[in-house]
């Protein structure tokens, strides 16, 4: 199969569309949560939270499915990195539900997870993995939920 030059065209367009509105909760979350209003307030990082947690787990999901479509292919640390994010959505879980700090902490490490989850999207391209446009699409959606999930915890 050939390649086109630029990856940003090769995505398929309901990939793009589809990618992008799933930033939408996000953005309406960190609304919410600058708009000042109090009472808006723990909604809006409550469900902030649960949004990127849900990401995070959905990308692992992702990453087992390609590695179960690769068959033999695929590297055995995938199935490992697959099974991570959902871990570390979990794990953002124990100081809300040990009535600890929260959600603050929790919603900056979800952040950064989201951000670090392109280390294994770019490993998945350079192995033939995911599809050579796979980075184009990635990247803004990875960057934007990450970032925007961190601001969210710094006014938590």
């Amino acid at each position: 199969m050939e390649k086109p030059d630029d990856p940003l065209t090769a995505i398929p367009p309901d990939a793009r569309a589809l990618g992008l509105a799933g930033l939408l909760p996000q953005f309406a979350s960190l609304l919410a949560t600058l708009s000042g209003h109090p009472e808006w307030s723990f909604a809006a990082h409550a469900l902030g939270f649960a949004y990127a947690a849900l990401i995070l787990s959905f990308l692992g999901g992702l990453w087992w499915g390609l590695a179960a479509a690769a068959g033999g292919r695929a590297p055995g640390w995938l199935y490992v990195a697959a099974v991570v994010p959902s871990l570390l959505a979990l794990a953002a879980c124990v100081p809300w539900a040990l009535g600890e700090n929260w959600p603050g902490p929790s919603l900056i490490a979800l952040g950064a997870a989201l951000i670090a989850t392109l280390l294994v999207d770019r490993r998945l391209v350079a192995d033939a993995l995911a599809p050579h446009w796979w980075m184009a699409l990635r990247t803004p959606l990875s960057i934007g939920l990450g970032a925007t999930t961190i601001v969210i915890g710094l006014y938590a």
